[in-house]
């Protein structure tokens, strides 16, 4: 932990006029319109160097993490005029495990913050449904987005990095933003039981970003969660995920609509995302198995996939090392309380979800929207409470738990069996789709855009 006066930065940033006023004042500061005037905040004050010989700076909310929910809420705050600062520990947002599906809900907030256009130009596809396979090598509908409400009648599958980049130039545009590349978020630092900023790290060495907020986007393994003595509960997951990519010829990109596919033949599980070039693939692997596939070799693990899909057996040998394909440690958690006093978290920091319905980034980018218009206000007035960081936890749970408790039936139903060897629920599901195919639009809409979808504020729409 790290202690330092505020007294003498405070004044700096608001003026001893106003700071005295606020003093004596005996109305609620709280009590505000939403409607009020957007009013763009000062530059972050100068740097200056603490009590403990870092140097120390200044803005209104620090965000640690430029992932979806860390971008996303980082160019909504910047559009209610609120300075906000953004570190991210990477050079750049090239990642593995990086998920590259855009749902609907996501898309119409694009249109919404007035980005639709320039996501058009980015490289993506639009997936139009998401299906099984049968035995007899056809397939079936799990999800119709075809019957969406709205103008968006799919999910689009891009590179992750080039979304992140579309925000991140985006909110460049408004002057109160500042994003931090290279620098690494270490830890809260406290002040009398309140969070008031972070230690990060950069290549000049380590120093303090003060903050009024500070807001943990840094994923399941979050140094500022674990920094406030948060522990989340953690929920069994039977699977790793192993990432890799195959070519796209031109006879399959002019014969095959995307899609979203799955493969399931005991006790090997295959889901493949059509973009426009490759195939995105995840393999998945029984938890505590890496090891063995490691020693099986490479030629094992061609054999596996052409195994799962033959069609692509004339190119497993794209594949050339066991060392160059990342794996993931795949997890699933939930924090009972999202926020310390001065501190909240989001995303993954918060609800850590299983790739099972590619939900997850969605999820992350829902909880940005509802953290930015709860807290907006009171950050332009420089007071956040603990009311007001439980209200993105209490606008969140319903959908986080719904979430996850689909994700755990799947695993127990469908990815337990079958990396068991045994049939089950996969060939249940079919059946039940088979019977039932008017089941495919609320799945389709369910995994499209989710339990309780949020819309841009007001004060970032374009």
């Amino acid at each position: 932990m790290v202690f330092g006066f505020e007294g003498n930065g405070l004044i700096a940033a608001i003026g001893i006029s106003t700071w005295m006023s606020w003093v004596g004042q005996s109305v609620d500061r709280r009590m505000v319109v939403a409607s009020a005037p957007v009013v763009a905040l000062p530059k972050p004050c100068p740097e200056r160097w603490g009590h403990d010989g870092r140097v120390t700076q200044r803005t209104t909310c620090l965000i640690a993490g430029g992932g979806p929910a860390g971008i996303m809420l980082g160019l909504l705050l910047a559009r209610a005029g609120i300075e906000v600062t953004v570190a991210e520990k990477h050079g750049d947002f090239l990642r593995d495990f990086r998920g590259d599906t855009v749902h609907a809900s996501t898309l119409q907030l694009l249109g919404e913050l007035g980005l639709e256009d320039r996501f058009r130009a980015m490289p993506h596809v639009d997936l139009a449904d998401y299906r099984l396979p049968l035995p007899n090598g056809r397939t079936i509908v799990l999800g119709d987005f075809s019957s969406l409400p709205g103008p968006y009648h799919h999910i689009a599958l891009a590179p992750q990095w080039d979304l992140l980049s579309l925000l991140a130039e985006t909110a460049a545009e408004e002057p109160s933003f500042r994003l931090l590349m290279n620098t690494e978020v270490l830890g809260p630092v406290v002040d009398h039981g309140r969070v008031v900023g972070a230690r990060v790290r950069s290549a000049d060495g380590e120093s303090v970003i003060k903050a009024d907020l500070t807001v943990a986007c840094d994923g399941r393994n979050s140094d500022l969660r674990s920094g406030a003595g948060m522990v989340p509960h953690e929920y069994r997951v039977p699977y790793d995920v192993w990432w890799f990519r195959l070519s796209r010829t031109d006879a399959e990109r002019e014969s095959e609509l995307p899609t979203l596919l799955p493969t399931i033949k005991p006790p090997d599980i295959m889901l493949a995302m059509s973009h426009h070039a490759y195939y995105q693939i995840a393999y998945l692997a029984p938890k505590g198995s890496q090891a063995r596939l490691r020693e099986e070799g490479i030629a094992s693990f061609r054999a596996r996939i052409a195994r799962l899909r033959p069609d692509l057996a004339d190119r497993v040998d794209e594949l050339t090392s066991m060392d160059e394909l990342p794996i993931l440690d795949v997890r699933m958690n939930r924090l009972h309380r999202w926020h310390r006093p001065g501190l909240l978290c989001i995303g993954d920091a918060a609800h850590a979800m299983s790739p099972s319905g590619g939900v997850g980034v969605n999820l992350a980018i829902q909880d940005a929207v509802a953290a930015a218009r709860c807290l907006a206000e009171p950050l332009r007035q420089r007071w956040v409470t603990d009311h007001d960081l439980d209200q993105v936890r209490r606008r969140r749970l319903f959908p986080t738990v719904f979430l996850q408790t689909g994700q755990r039936l799947l695993h127990a139903t469908i990815y337990e069996p079958a990396m068991a060897g045994l049939p089950g629920g996969f060939e249940a599901a079919t059946l039940v789709l088979r019977l039932l195919p008017w089941l495919s639009r609320p799945v389709g809409r369910l995994i499209a855009i989710g339990p309780r979808p949020e819309t841009a504020p007001a004060f970032a729409r374009r």
